[in-house]
């Protein structure tokens, strides 16, 4: 029966033209991040000494430097390769941090109810009144910024809408016959919620695990555009565009390539959110 379910998801998503195209794009980005050694021209970190115009202004597009450099001399297109890497490495980590939390509180929650749902709810509601980026930006600059640091800060910020959905599934899910079943019989509570009540919600946690993809890109592009994510040297989309700013007349193409990938690896995830979900829609 699950193999069904999850193959006429499949045909679903296949046959949502947004969906497929942003699943193939998504799929390219990562398998650029994991084949960035291969994929880029040179060393991100290299500054050519032909990189820089005889003004000290980075060089536009060309045979030797497919994408221009940037205000340093170093290739745009392989920086913005291993920025990819960057990017999806925090994106993936701190994803999946800021989904294992949001299920943990909402599943437990939500299935114990009474004193316990009512604590860990009013703490989710307090966090959610923090603005997210000003949040994570005090964080991050407490804390002293570094990739490990914001891929916690990102991960702890981005739980609480997923706590909140999976509440109220398990909430839903705990009062149906086969849980009751379940429990008449002796099984425990810990393997009632593990086993019966949580693969229920699995398809509501990949939906939001998904679009929550695309946030946590983002989020990453703007702390480190602000100075406080990922430090340079190393690459990523964020500080790649920062860099860019203060030649934006000059050397567009130090913003415009980088804003472009950051918003398409976005675009691409959001469609592939929305084909999934309504390819896990129950009532599809």
């Amino acid at each position: 029966m699950a193999r069904s379910l999850r193959g006429i998801a499949l045909r679903k998503i296949l046959a949502n033209k947004a969906a497929l195209v942003g699943l193939i794009l998504f799929a390219l980005v990562l398998l650029v991040a994991v084949l960035a050694p291969v994929v880029a021209r040179y060393d991100p970190s290299v500054q050519f000494p032909d990189g820089l115009r005889a003004d000290g202004s980075p060089v536009g597009p060309s045979a030797k430097f497919w994408l221009g450099t940037d205000d340093l001399g170093r290739d745009l297109y392989s920086r913005l390769i291993y920025g990819a890497r960057t990017s999806m490495q925090v994106a993936v980590l701190a994803n999946a941090i800021s989904t294992t939390i949001g299920v943990v509180v909402g599943s437990v929650a939500g299935f114990a109810g009474g004193l316990v749902d009512t604590l860990l709810m009013r703490f989710t509601d307090a966090m959610m009144s923090f603005p997210v980026i000003l949040f994570a930006a005090f964080l991050v600059a407490v804390l002293e910024p570094s990739t490990w640091v914001l891929v916690l800060v990102i991960g702890f910020v981005g739980w609480f809408y997923l706590a909140r959905i999976v509440r109220v599934e398990v909430l839903a899910i705990k009062r149906k016959e086969f849980v009751q079943a379940a429990r008449c019989i002796g099984v425990g509570r810990v393997r009632i919620l593990l086993d019966h009540v949580l693969p229920q919600v699995s398809g509501q946690v990949m939906v939001f695990a998904t679009l929550g993809f695309s946030t946590t890109v983002l989020y990453e592009a703007v702390l480190s555009y602000l100075g406080i994510g990922v430090q340079p040297p190393t690459p990523s989309w964020g500080n790649i565009i920062s860099g860019g700013t203060a030649y934006i007349t000059t050397a567009p193409w130090m913003v415009v390539f980088p804003g472009v990938a950051l918003s398409t690896t976005v675009l691409a995830l959001n469609f592939l959110g929305d084909g999934l979900r309504d390819a896990l829609d129950p009532r599809g």
